[in-house]
């Protein structure tokens, strides 16, 4: 079946072709439609199936031209429109547009001026000294180009989490419904909620594998079989590849242990085991303090757990560890000292600080972004859409005038909900940190998240210090996404997350988890460094629209990866102490 994501995917290129065409306008209709369809809370193919149409018009920004559109994907696997336009201008825009500072219009002109269509063309290009040679470039924007490549050509291969884990939900409901799964449960990589998965990886239990694998080969969802046997297959869905292991229940634990990884913590854990005189593998833990050769087998000694995943880890003493931990970043000594941290969950979060609406570059009301908040249950709402600054589309940010009357009206809105609705304001970082808002502006506001959107080139000392210039700004409430990366298409700053951390414990200002899946900014080691070093964290979604404020889940569990508990998060925090904070 046709994804949600993959519909996304469509839409996005056919705005990036667009621009690179140098159309207005049409461009940001296709993205905000791509948008609503991405966060769509069910699958938009089912509609088309069902032949009710009407409800996909219903979905934000989709009129009847966007819809015919989607029914023409679902039902032929294309769109002629596009396709055209792919005709007109044969550049694999998704590989190129990964360049640092190559957007869709610059890919454009690299077409018209060197006829430049992949990556291999833009390489060839930068190595003669051409793109040096096109008006508006330059030797420094070819160089990033040549630095920038392996980049381009490797993160395309994983698929972002936003993406795979609602597939790998709907597989596990799916194996729910066989009678012959006793349990079932995500492994690998996006068990431990990493920002990019390869696969979604599914273990069941049952006392008929064979049965199970015939079920799941299958579903209707699946398009492809990549190959199947007894206990194992493999299978596409999508553009994602699902595999699934189905293994005896009594050993459902230790496989699921095993195959959640991650390699680093597996191999710690196991040495920890041998020391204890224990053996750890996929069909249990084995004690083996008395066996002369504890390698001549997979099952030697005397089974001691294995039917839990809990039992895997209290078989050597220790704490059960939340997959999210399973990095080798210090959590084994800490399951061993009771020392395991008390992880930040979704009830704990009050309110969301970074959301945007029609002002700026959002796709609703202020209104509508607020009854949202309502029905969540927050009890507060942040409203910090973009001021104009480097890095905002033209014409998108608000001028220092708008930002007043944008005040004014979040006021009279906020007086008529039992929400608090904080206004705010997302600033653009300069090259040096410098948020430019006006004094009588900062005054105005109640949270202002300053954010990089421009300059992601610079190298990990200057992006540093740039950092922490806005964090040391006092006005600075949040510094928002920090280095500005977008997953799978631009890598970002890189910076030194302790001092980071050290500069915002000293000068009271929260290093934000931007829950965006294409962002997750910061990631988890990187707020585990950060809280390391005293840093208050706010996690926030960065919402466009009511349905995103979604991503949340996303956020939560990367501060979980970072080791976050409820205290580290200032949106966690009552009304009263969060103002305190931010003034």
């Amino acid at each position: 079946m046709t994804t949600n994501a993959e519909l996304a995917g469509r839409f996005e290129e056919f705005a990036d072709l667009l621009e690179a065409d140098d159309v207005e306008y049409k461009p940001r209709a296709y993205r905000r439609a791509a948008e609503s369809i991405r966060a769509h809370p069910t699958p938009i193919a089912g509609h088309v199936e069902d032949g009710d149409r009407e409800e996909i018009k219903n979905i934000d920004h989709v009129g009847d031209a966007i819809a015919s559109k989607i029914v023409e994907y679902v039902e032929t696997g294309a769109i002629e429109e596009l396709e055209e336009l792919r005709a007109e201008l044969p550049i694999d825009i998704a590989d190129i547009t990964r360049i640092e500072g190559v957007g869709p219009k610059t890919a454009g002109k690299l077409y018209r001026e060197l006829g430049i269509e992949t990556l291999d063309d833009l390489e060839e290009a930068a190595e003669a000294g051409e793109i040096q040679e096109i008006k508006g470039f330059g030797p420094k924007t070819e160089e990033n180009i040549r630095e920038n490549l392996e980049f381009a050509r490797t993160i395309g291969q994983r698929q972002l989490l936003g993406e795979a884990r609602p597939l790998a939900d709907d597989v596990l409901a799916y194996l729910e419904s066989i009678d012959a799964v006793e349990r079932c449960e995500v492994a690998g990589s996006i068990r431990r909620w990493r920002e990019t998965i390869g696969d979604v990886d599914v273990l069941a239990s049952s006392e008929a594998a064979e049965d199970v694998i015939d079920a799941f080969v299958g579903w209707d969802s699946v398009d492809d079989e990549i190959e199947s046997g007894p206990a194992k297959a493999s299978v596409r869905v999508g553009e994602i590849r699902v595999d699934l292991r189905v293994v005896v229940p009594d050993e459902f634990g230790s496989a699921l242990q095993y195959f959640t990884g991650s390699k680093d913590h597996n191999v710690t854990l196991r040495n920890y085991a041998i020391d204890r005189g224990m053996k750890l593998n996929e069909y249990g833990a084995f004690d083996v303090s008395e066996i002369d050769d504890p390698d001549s087998g997979q099952r030697v000694g005397e089974r001691v757990a294995g039917e839990t995943e809990e039992g895997m880890y209290e078989a050597l003493g220790l704490e059960w560890i939340p997959p999210e931990l399973r990095e080798d970043r210090g959590e084994i000594d800490a399951a061993a000292n009771g020392d395991l941290p008390d992880l930040l969950t979704r009830d704990d979060i009050r309110g969301d600080l970074h959301c945007h609406t029609e002002w700026s570059d959002g796709n609703t009301s202020i209104d509508a972004m607020i009854e949202a908040a309502e029905q969540r249950g927050y009890d507060y709402l942040g409203i910090a859409d973009h001021a104009e600054g480097p890095g905002v589309v033209a014409d998108m940010g608000l001028t220092d005038t708008e930002i007043i009357e944008q005040v004014e009206a979040i006021r009279e809105v906020a007086a008529a909900t039992d929400v608090e609705v904080l206004a705010g304001i997302e600033a653009n970082l300069d090259a040096d940190g410098g948020i430019g808002l006006g004094e009588p502006v900062i005054e105005e506001l109640d949270v202002i998240v300053a954010s990089p959107h421009s300059g992601l080139g610079q190298d990990a000392e200057t992006a540093t210090n740039r950092l922490v210039a806005a964090i040391e700004n006092p006005a600075v409430d949040v510094l928002g996404h920090p280095s500005g990366r977008l997953l799978n298409e631009r890598s970002g700053l890189e910076f030194d997350a302790t001092a980071l951390g050290e500069a915002a414990a000293e000068h009271g200002t929260a290093l934000e988890v931007n829950s965006n899946p294409r962002r997750l900014d910061l990631w988890g080691s990187a707020v585990q460094a950060a809280i390391e070093a005293g840093a208050p964290i706010s996690v926030n979604t960065d919402a466009h629209q009511p349905s995103t404020l979604e991503y949340m889940r996303w956020g939560v569990h990367t501060a979980r990866r970072g080791w976050a508990e409820p205290a580290d998060v200032i949106n966690t925090w009552e009304l009263e102490e969060l103002r305190e904070f931010l003034h």
